[in-house]
């Protein structure tokens, strides 16, 4: 089983998990997803899981926030043990503590950017005095004042991906993460999204993790996790989330 590669001296995580597994089906059908998958999310970081197609990421990426549940493991977000509950207790958790970037946006074609986010603070529950303020604010934040009220057939695709991006942050969750979020996107736009995500993660208060296959993205990172054959083979510190001299910090390969 892959082993959690030891993080450096910091905050304490606000996701913890370890030795995840997941499978499906039964008998001489049943195939292995996950085998054993142990990491951290620590707050205030930029995360980056890659790995070629079938390896398990998006398996992972699901179960992480309490989309899926594994098969068994330990899971720890924001202080509240998942695996094992039931659907309707992930939802819960779901809700309160983690917001999603998908390469789709899922959007709602007849509400406004505004509407969309506000979708988000009531789905979410979350208590505000002034909720308008408060979805007006997060759009603020992505630079989008002056689309507010626009549709999003009114909107481009870096647009629209930055409405989702406000759209996870509402209601403040622990974690956000990101389903291949520059996909969908040009050169110019993917960069500008990778920076939005990269200010995001700067939040001590929050952890950020994106899957990508892109790697003009890799420079954005805090730290880069593999993933192959539904086991974590790698996990390094970008060299450029390092000290003055732009070393890495930390490098561990799982075992």
């Amino acid at each position: 089983m892959s082993k959690a590669a030891k993080a450096s001296d910091g905050p304490r995580p606000l996701l913890e998990a370890r030795d995840i597994v997941k499978t499906i089906g039964t008998g001489a059908g049943e195939l292995h997803i996950l085998k054993g998958v142990s990491m951290d999310l620590r707050p205030g970081e930029l995360t980056l899981l890659m790995g070629p197609s079938g390896s398990g990421k998006t398996t992972l990426l699901s179960i992480l926030g309490c989309i899926l549940s594994a098969t068994s493991g330990e899971l720890h977000l924001a202080g509240h043990q998942a695996v094992g509950l039931s659907s309707e207790e992930l939802a819960e958790i779901r809700r309160q503590h983690v917001g999603f970037v998908f390469q789709s946006y899922n959007l709602f074609p007849t509400l406004t950017a505004l509407e969309n986010v506000l979708v988000a603070l009531d789905v979410r529950d979350a208590r505000s005095a002034d909720p308008m303020e408060t979805a007006a604010e997060a759009l603020r934040s992505v630079g989008l004042t002056h689309r507010m009220h626009a549709y999003p057939s009114k909107l481009s695709g870096g647009e629209k991906q930055r409405v989702a991006i406000a759209r996870s942050l509402a209601g403040r969750p622990s974690v956000v993460l990101a389903d291949e979020p520059t996909a969908a996107l040009d050169s110019e736009n993917g960069k500008a999204v990778m920076e939005l995500l990269q200010e995001v993660a700067k939040d001590p208060t929050r952890a950020v993790m994106a899957v990508t296959h892109d790697h003009r993205t890799l420079h954005y990172a805090d730290r880069i996790i593999t993933i192959e054959d539904g086991r974590i083979v790698s996990d390094e510190r970008s060299p450029s989330s390092g000290g003055p001299d732009g070393s890495a910090r930390n490098k561990n390969v799982a075992a």
